[in-house]
């Protein structure tokens, strides 16, 4: 007589993560009794031939005073977490008319690839919850020629906030009006060239930042007139098995699969010596040469360096194999990116 199978270790789970879980239940919960419905931050996505990965967020949001509604409403950071997440919430996609149901993760998060003929450029989908008003969002569907791609980070690269300090991350996060954010000087003149250079080009902007602040950056990214691109935020939250997030690996993540995805296209990647991304980008282009056309890196300032708690960088890029230039903004990064040949030079104006 045979002995039963043995039964399969259960994953152990952090008890913070437990604890997150159950807290966002009672938000959730809270919220219901107080006549509050579920609805879906969308946020934009992209797609390739036969394909779309659509992205958003299902919560709760809390209501907004009259006198603040609005686009270009004075917002403070804190509303941003304020929202409860709806963990494993059903929400349904509409795709050139078919509805797909998809499930949110454990911190309402959609991140679902979905099959979809749709023709290159911006396109747009529906998403809804619980019978709720559908919401539009928009995905950047990749042409089959396309043979260019931007990859940007955003903190200290287009947008000042110092964030690895965990004090100013605070004060960045919670209490300044997204008003009084700055962004750094020249960069979206540059995307904008780059994009206007290489016509039908997708734009990612890959963040470790929380998908609360996810609307905050939409509406900072188009207020400063940056390119549109998908966003790719991560959740601050414990896992499993963790306390936090590795925003490292979400990053090394995201570009490997962008390196599947798109095996065509060619990046170029646009961070700052602030964080990981010199080391970052410098492990993604050994891995993958023939997939980044090259790196440019943002150098912070004396003072900004000291906010965000030093420099991290890689002084050998030769393993690389590819262009790697920096400069202080977003006009030495474009000067520099002519010299190497991303960017056509502008000509010589006559003499005389």
């Amino acid at each position: 007589m045979s002995a039963a199978p043995a039964k399969p270790p259960r994953a152990k789970v952090l008890w913070i993560a437990r604890i997150e879980y159950r807290f966002h239940a009672w938000r959730e919960r809270r919220a219901r009794r107080r006549g509050l419905t579920p609805t879906v931050a969308a946020f934009p996505g992209y797609g390739g031939e036969g394909w779309v990965r659509v992205l958003g967020r299902v919560l709760i949001a809390p209501p907004a005073p009259a006198r603040s509604r609005g686009d270009y409403a004075r917002v403070r950071g804190w509303r941003s977490f304020a929202a409860v997440p709806i963990g494993f919430a059903q929400v349904s996609v509409v795709v050139e008319g078919v509805a797909h149901d998809v499930v949110a993760d454990r911190g309402g998060v959609v991140d679902t690839v979905l099959p979809a003929a749709l023709a290159p450029g911006w396109q747009t989908v529906t998403m809804s919850v619980e019978g709720g008003d559908p919401v539009e969002t928009r995905v950047f569907i990749v042409g089959s020629e396309v043979r260019f791609g931007i990859v940007s980070d955003i903190d200290d690269t287009v947008m000042v906030t110092a964030l690895p300090r965990p004090l100013i991350a605070a004060w960045n996060s919670f209490v300044v009006d997204e008003h009084a954010r700055q962004p750094v000087p020249g960069m979206s003149v540059l995307m904008e060239r780059l994009v206007r250079e290489n016509a039908g080009s997708p734009v990612v902007y890959l963040s470790t930042g929380a998908w609360n602040v996810g609307p905050t950056l939409t509406r900072f990214l188009s207020r400063h007139l940056f390119p549109a691109g998908a966003l790719l935020l991560t959740d601050w939250g414990p896992t499993h098995d963790r306390w936090f997030r590795s925003g490292a690996a979400h990053k090394l993540a995201n570009l490997n699969r962008l390196a599947t995805e798109f095996p065509q296209v060619t990046w170029l990647l646009i961070g700052d010596d602030g964080q990981r991304d010199d080391d970052i980008y410098t492990a993604f282009a050994s891995a993958h040469p023939h997939n980044v056309a090259a790196v440019a890196i943002r150098r912070l300032s004396p003072t900004e360096a000291v906010l965000a708690g030093g420099r991290t960088a890689v002084n050998d890029h030769t393993a690389a194999g590819v262009p790697w230039v920096s400069g202080d903004d977003g006009a030495g990064l474009l000067e520099r990116l002519e010299e190497v040949g991303i960017l056509r030079g502008r000509p010589t104006p006559p003499v005389g």
